[in-house]
């Protein structure tokens, strides 16, 4: 039965994406966010590139605070690509299991350390390419493994990313590809890592999913969906 105009929902559309107005509003919120948060960066505890590979990869439908907290024993019994290799899959899965999904999550980090042992000498790679060839990897851990294990600007976009570039029309996608590149156009690349932090930080802090803390928001000014339960 179709919906009644009562029954219809109130809720607004999103305003559409100017990109030159987007971008400005880059300018206008990096020197604020940067202020706010001067120590932003990323939540995972890790000491190396296969540290920060592996620790994203149990990240996914896991938070941070977990996983630091499965790592800390989890990386003095892996040090290496072949140490996760020769253990049997059974005991990499009971490792891993409180991160949740741990069958899948174990399975592709085997895989990807046989084949950073096979193809790359035992190193991650540092290349977008090359990460991508990896299973378990896509762009979202490329990028954060680029970004935060080898300096190279990398864009971000998980959960808290997507939340907050389409409340402040960065972007009308809030599909995590779709909106990379939508940011990479509006965002000057060295500042791509950087910026992904804030937004994150800024997401866990006021930004937050149910209900934003606009009043206390320092970049409410900036914010095209500021105090509009609407456009939440």
């Amino acid at each position: 039965m179709p919906k009644t105009t009562s029954q219809k929902s109130t809720r607004k559309k999103r305003p559409r994406v100017d990109k030159a107005q987007a971008a400005q509003r880059v300018r206008d919120i990096w020197p604020i966010l940067k202020k706010a948060y001067p120590n932003a960066t990323i939540a995972l505890e890790f000491v190396n590139p296969l540290e920060l590979l592996i620790a994203t990869i149990l990240s996914a439908q896991c938070t941070d605070k977990r996983v630091n907290i499965v790592t800390k024993d989890l990386f003095r019994k892996y040090r290496s690509p072949r140490d996760w290799i020769k253990t049997d899959i059974n005991e990499i899965e009971n490792d891993i299991r409180s991160t949740g999904f741990y069958r899948n999550k174990a399975k592709n980090i085997k895989a990807a350390c046989t084949k950073i042992a096979e193809d790359f000498s035992g190193k991650v790679p540092s290349t977008m390419e090359e990460l991508l060839t990896l299973p378990g990897v896509g762009r979202k851990t490329a990028n954060c493994v680029l970004g935060d294990a080898f300096g190279i600007p990398g864009i971000t976009c998980d959960t808290h990313v997507i939340r907050l570039s389409r409340r402040l029309a960065l972007s009308e996608n809030s599909d995590p590809v779709k909106l990379e590149f939508d940011l990479a156009e509006i965002i000057p690349e060295k500042n791509w890592t950087k910026f992904s932090h804030l937004l994150i930080t800024h997401g866990r802090n006021v930004c937050i999913a149910r209900k934003p803390n606009c009043p206390d928001c320092p970049i409410a000014m900036h914010c095209p969906s500021a105090d509009n339960p609407q456009l939440w």
